[in-house]
C-alpha cells in the first residue's frame, strides 16, 4: 500500500503545482486567461487534488507511524485524511470570508 500513497501523492503535488502555475499564468497574463483551472475545474477540481494530497500524507503516515498498524487501519486512516482535506480545500474560499 506504500507504493499506492505514494503514488497518488506524487500525481497530488504535482497537480497542484501544475494548478498554481497555471492560476499564477492565467490571473497575470491577459492572453492565458483561458487555462485558469479556477474557470474550468473550480471546486470540484480543487477538491480532487486537495483529497489526492491528503490521502497520500495520510496514508504514508499511517504506513511509518511508530505504532504497528494493519493496513486497514492505515487506510481508513488515509481516506479520513482525504477527506478532510478535500473538505476544508472547499470551506476556505466561502463567500463569507471564514
Amino acid at each position: 500500500m506504500v507504493k499506492v500513497y505514494a503514488i497518488v501523492l506524487s500525481l497530488g503535488i504535482l497537480g497542484l503545482l501544475i494548478w498554481i502555475f497555471a492560476r499564477s499564468l492565467a490571473v497575470n497574463v491577459p492572453a492565458w486567461a483561458g487555462i485558469d483551472p479556477e474557470a474550468r475545474l473550480g471546486l470540484g477540481g480543487r477538491r480532487v487534488v486537495a483529497g489526492m494530497v491528503g490521502f497520500g500524507l495520510g496514508g504514508m503516515s499511517a504506513e511509518f507511524s511508530p505504532r504497528d498498524l494493519s493496513w486497514q487501519v492505515a487506510l481508513v486512516l488515509a481516506l479520513v485524511a482525504g477527506a478532510a482535506a478535500a473538505w476544508y480545500a472547499g470551506w476556505v474560499d466561502r463567500a463569507d470570508g471564514g
